[in-house]
């Protein structure tokens, strides 16, 4: 795509505006928020118009995302953060940020997991020519220009302050054509893997919806195998790949808990980054994307057992017990599945597997805990124990009610 040549006078704007930026990076997040109304009072007030700042805000915009990008970031990532720390308005802009430099790349630039990233954060270019931004993003959040102005400087301050992260996946590419293309599951076996983790969340019964999530493990399990058994799907020829799942609060530590249970079952190895609301999950790419179907379902399934036991003990009385609860809750039901997965896994493994694929897995098992060392040399550990004892049994036994077999 041409670069647009900026005249004179709007160079001078979009570098006031990245000055202010600049500015506001060196500063807490409580100070930046005095000193962003103040740069915006100055912006706001520019002889040269709303089109030309709005075209500037977006080029700083795009400026601040590429260089996140470029610090191993990816949108999914700066979008969580910014609904985490900022207000709605600000993380709207983000996604907006993320759009604008988005259209930059031909099509095909995003692998897989980029494009279903901006997909599901609707990140696309609503506003028509950028001249009409600013004044079009003000009616959008019901906002006066200058406010409009704040809040974009607020949220560029909030992505130029993320730090350098360790990339995982393949970055978007200018030649048109992603670095990488990953290796999806046999879209028969996600199917019925989908399916059945689609029944265990909707089921009433939890040993109904431990039964289908055992069913999906044994297709996992088998899978795995079956990947191991190509003989381009080795050790040797292709080694482990990362992908980052979100952690969001309440109870982020618990569902981190579970999501490490979750890969550990399957081949994986989860590091949890508190700070940035993520897990990087280490594995080969036959497995990585099960992993997250798998936790993405348990974690509906664990939000619902966990509400209808604390209601059911607290009659619904909103405490710092019953958050104790349902922490405690988490933390025992990612434990006890975690161990059933693996089970499952394991068993599914010695019945079907045939003797030639041992060693292939057992290389495959080394190669992502040599990954994951490389990539997380400083890892950290630490056991998680609940804080409520009725929580904690009444998670183990949501966890144990299911006949796996």
């Amino acid at each position: 795509m041409g670069k647009r040549k900026e005249p004179p006078a709007e160079a001078e704007l979009r570098e006031a505006v990245e000055a202010a930026v600049r500015g506001l990076r060196a500063l807490s997040a409580a100070d930046a928020e005095d000193a962003a109304d103040a740069s915006a009072s100055a912006l706001a007030a520019s002889p040269e118009g709303p089109e030309a700042l709005g075209r500037a805000l977006l080029r700083a915009a795009e400026a601040e995302v590429r260089a996140a990008w470029e610090r191993g970031w990816q949108p999914a990532d700066a979008v969580r953060l910014a609904r985490r720390d900022a207000a709605p308005a600000a993380a709207r802009f983000v996604v907006d940020a993320v759009a604008a430099e988005a259209r930059r790349y031909p099509a095909g630039a995003f692998g897989a997991r980029w494009a279903g990233q901006l997909d599901a954060l609707s990140a696309t270019v609503w506003w028509g020519g950028d001249g009409a931004f600013l004044d079009g993003f003000a009616r959008r959040e019901r906002i006066g220009r200058f406010e409009a102005v704040a809040v974009a400087l607020t949220a560029l301050r909030l992505v130029a302050v993320l730090p350098r992260v360790e990339p995982v996946g393949p970055a978007p590419s200018r030649s048109g054509r992603p670095a990488v293309l990953p290796v999806s599951a046999p879209p028969k076996a996600l199917g019925r893997i989908r399916a059945l983790l689609a029944k265990a969340e909707s089921t009433d019964f939890p040993e109904e919806a431990e039964a289908f999530s055992a069913k999906a493990q044994e297709l996992m399990a088998r899978h795995s195998i079956d990947a191991a058994l190509l003989p381009d799907q080795d050790a040797s020829a292709d080694g482990p790949r990362a992908c980052r799942l979100g952690v969001e609060g309440p109870y982020e530590s618990a569902k981190a808990l579970l999501l490490g249970a979750v890969a550990e079952a399957n081949h994986c190895r989860a590091v949890w980054s508190a700070e940035s609301a993520f897990s990087t999950v280490v594995g080969f790419d036959a497995d990585l994307e099960l992993v997250e179907l798998m936790y993405t379902s348990l974690l509906v399934q664990a939000d619902t057992a966990m509400r209808r036991a604390a209601d059911a003990h607290h009659q619904g009385r909103r405490s710092r017990r019953t958050r104790d609860f349902r922490e405690s809750f988490l933390i025992a039901y990612a434990s006890r599945i975690g161990d059933r997965l693996s089970t499952t896994a394991r068993d599914t493994t010695a019945r079907q597997a045939p003797s030639e694929v041992l060693p292939v897995l057992a290389a495959r098992e080394l190669a992502v805990g040599e990954t994951t060392e490389r990539l997380f040399p400083a890892i950290t550990s630490h056991r998680l124990r609940g804080r409520d004892a009725e929580g904690w049994a009444r998670g183990r036994e949501a966890a144990d009610e299911a006949r796996l077999r």
